[in-house]
């Protein structure tokens, strides 16, 4: 049997692990509504694929599903910055953001893209991205070595339309 100093020693440790690890969590998420926040109900781009955008992430593996939203922004050579925010929901509800560099590809139909991102070994290592998107739709598969699924996301609600830029 387990000595009550040891045994509160560990739960302490528990505690602190948990503690810490939904201070960076809420940190990165307070960041994220913060420029989401900013952006929220303008005219998205009209003939790309920056700006906010949001839906849904799937998991093939587990059927896991839940809420996404994206922030894309231009960087340099052809590649943007694509900051996702998602939820999770299993025994408690997370909320995590990251952020993966797309390489783009623009085509006649719509762009073309891919990235990778380290999510870190809690979230489940390395994931690579590949998709396509128009100025209205995102469509994009996932894959880790423990996960494979999709994101599927279209333009949010402009302020003071109650609709979507979505022209499907």
């Amino acid at each position: 049997m387990m000595a009550p100093e040891k045994s509160l020693r560990i739960r302490r440790g528990w505690f602190r692990l948990l503690a810490g690890l939904t201070a960076l969590l809420a940190a990165g998420c307070s960041s994220f509504n913060k420029e989401w926040k900013a952006v929220e109900g303008k005219a998205p781009s009209s003939s790309g694929i920056e700006g906010p955008w949001h839906g849904t992430w799937r998991s093939d593996v587990n059927a896991h599903t839940d809420q996404l939203r994206c922030l894309i922004t231009p960087s340099t050579n052809g590649t943007y910055s694509a900051r996702f925010q998602a939820k999770y929901r299993k025994w408690i509800r997370l909320t995590f953001s990251y952020t993966v560099s797309l390489t783009v590809t623009n085509q006649q139909d719509g762009f073309q893209f891919e990235g990778s991102a380290d999510l870190g070994w809690l979230a489940g290592g390395d994931y690579t991205y590949r998709g396509r998107a128009t100025p209205t739709n995102f469509f994009s598969s996932y894959r880790s070595r423990h996960d494979r699924g999709v994101f599927e996301m279209t333009r949010p609600a402009m302020a003071g339309t109650g609709s979507t830029s979505d022209q499907r």
